[in-house]
C-alpha cells in the first residue's frame, strides 16, 4: 500500500520529470466543473423499450487549451444496476479535469434478460454486455462528432482513452479489443434480442465516426477471452485486487451477484500476461489481499489509483517514459504554486501584485474568473513583473505562468 501523500510530488513540479507538459497532466491546477445529462445516443433496452443515454462532463475551470485528451468511465454495477454519479466513477473524473484533463462518465443500457428469474444464462449476460460495448463505443463517437461540430469540449481526438470500472472495466476492454465479428458468440442472438443490432459498432449513436481509442484503462473487470487481444492492440493499464470475489482475479467462471455462474472470463491476470505475452504496452497495479473495487471505500487504495492512472496516461500525453509504480503524487493548485520556482505576492491584494520569474526568460500570463472567461492576458518580463489589476471585482482568479516549457497554476485573490 502506498503512501496518501509524498512531498516528491512537489519537488518535481516544472522539472524535466515532467517531459512536454510541466506541471499540467500531472498535478491538481483547476477546479472542476461538470455538465451534467448530455444525451450522447439512444437505442432499445433489454425490454425494447428506446433509453436515450446519457453523459456527464467534466472540465478544468478556467481552463482556456481547446486540445485537450479525454478519459470517458464507465461505471460498475454487474450490468444490472449503478450511475454515472456513482462514487466509484465521479472521484476520478473530478480529479483527473482537475489535472486538466476533459473526463466523462456515462450512462449505458442496464439489465439482463431472465434476472433475476428463472436465473440468467451465458448468453443473457454476454448480450447484456455487447449493449453496453455498444454504448461505450457510441460515446466515443459522439465526442469525434462533437468535435467535428465546434469541439465544444476542447478535445484532442487522437487523445481519447476509455476507462471503467468492474461491468465498465468489461466495457473498456471490449473498446479496446472486441474489433472482430467472428468474436461475436455464435449463441448470441443479434436479430431478435433487443437493442444488438449493428455488428461490432452497434447502432447507439453518432454512426459512421470512428471509436478506436489511445489505450484502455480496467479497474477490476475482465474480458470475454484474451485471444481477442492481437499484437499491436492497444495499450492497457489493470488494476485489480488478488482476492476478488466478484470478478476473477485471473481466470475463472464469473457468479452474477453470488448466485448465477454464467460464463468463463479472464480476469486482469490473464489480461496483463497476454499483453505481455504479444508486446503490447501495458501496466498491471495487484491489490494485495483485496477483494473488488478498493479504490472505492480506501482512501489509499483511491489515492494507489489515481496515482498510477496519472503516470500511464502523461506516457501518451505528455511523452513521459512509461511508469508502472506509484510515484510522484500530485498537489493543489496552491500548494504547487508554494513549490514552484516563481513567486506572487501580495496575495490577496487590492491593486497591482508581483511575479518574480525564474532567471530572465519571458512568461506568458493569463488571468480567468471562476467560469473560466479571460480577465487579462498579458507578456512578462523577467525576472520581476509589476502587473496592473484588471477592471474585475473582488474575489478569487485563476492564475497561469507560461515560461518556456513550464507552466504554474494557482489563485490570485483582489480584495
Amino acid at each position: 500500500m502506498k503512501q496518501l501523500y509524498t512531498i516528491l510530488g512537489a519537488l518535481l513540479i516544472g522539472s524535466a520529470a515532467h517531459g512536454q507538459c510541466g506541471p499540467r497532466y500531472h498535478q491538481f491546477m483547476f477546479a472542476s466543473t461538470v455538465s451534467s445529462d448530455i444525451q450522447y445516443g439512444q437505442n432499445d433496452d433489454v425490454n425494447g423499450n428506446s433509453q436515450n443515454l446519457t453523459l456527464d462532463v467534466y472540465t478544468p475551470t478556467g481552463d482556456t487549451e481547446t486540445s485537450r485528451p479525454l478519459v470517458i468511465i464507465a461505471h460498475g454495477g454487474s450490468f444490472l444496476s449503478g450511475s454515472k454519479t456513482g462514487a466509484d466513477v465521479v472521484p476520478l473524473c473530478e480529479d483527473l479535469s482537475k489535472m486538466g484533463y476533459v473526463a466523462a462518465s456515462i450512462n449505458y443500457r442496464l439489465g439482463m434478460e431472465n434476472f433475476p428469474f428463472p436465473g440468467p444464462d451465458s448468453a443473457d449476460a454476454t448480450e447484456a454486455v455487447i449493449r453496453a460495448s455498444h454504448d461505450a463505443k457510441a460515446s466515443v463517437r459522439f465526442f469525434r462528432e462533437s468535435f467535428e461540430n465546434g469541439n465544444p469540449y476542447g478535445i484532442d481526438t487522437s487523445l481519447i482513452f476509455y476507462a471503467g470500472v468492474s461491468a465498465g472495466g468489461f466495457m473498456a476492454l471490449n473498446v479496446g479489443y472486441f474489433d472482430d465479428l467472428a468474436e461475436y458468440p455464435s449463441y448470441v442472438d443479434t436479430v431478435n434480442s433487443e437493442g444488438l443490432s449493428g455488428g461490432i459498432e452497434g447502432l447507439s449513436g453518432s454512426q459512421g465516426y470512428p471509436s478506436n481509442v489511445k489505450a484502455v484503462i480496467n479497474l477490476c473487470g475482465a474480458i470475454r477471452d484474451t485471444s481477442w487481444m492481437k499484437a499491436g492492440d492497444v495499450p492497457v493499464l489493470n488494476f485489480h485486487g488478488d482476492q476478488d470475489g466478484t470478478v476473477p482475479y485471473g481466470s475463472d467462471t464469473i457468479v452474477l451477484v453470488g448466485a448465477y455462474p454464467l460464463l468463463q472470463v479472464d480476469g486482469s491476470e490473464s489480461i496483463a500476461a497476454r499483453a505481455d505475452e504479444l508486446g503490447i504496452t501495458n501496466c498491471f497495479e495487484i491489490h494485495e489481499g483485496q477483494g473488488h473495487t478498493p479504490h472505492v471505500s480506501n482512501a489509499n487504495y483511491y489515492d494507489t489509483t489515481l496515482n498510477i492512472t496519472r503516470n500511464f496516461l502523461v506516457h501518451f500525453v505528455c511523452n513521459d517514459p512509461l511508469d508502472c509504480n506509484y510515484g510522484a503524487s500530485y498537489l493543489s493548485m496552491d500548494e504547487a504554486l508554494s513549490y514552484s520556482p516563481i513567486s506572487i505576492f501580495p496575495n490577496p491584494t487590492n491593486d497591482q501584485f508581483t511575479i518574480e520569474l525564474k532567471g530572465n526568460e519571458t512568461a506568458s500570463l493569463i488571468i480567468t474568473d471562476l467560469q473560466g472567461r479571460v480577465v487579462l492576458k498579458d507578456e512578462l518580463s523577467g525576472p520581476s513583473c509589476v502587473v496592473n489589476r484588471p477592471n474585475v471585482s473582488s474575489g478569487a482568479y485563476f492564475i497561469r505562468v507560461k515560461q518556456g516549457n513550464h507552466e504554474y497554476g494557482g489563485k490570485i485573490i483582489f480584495e
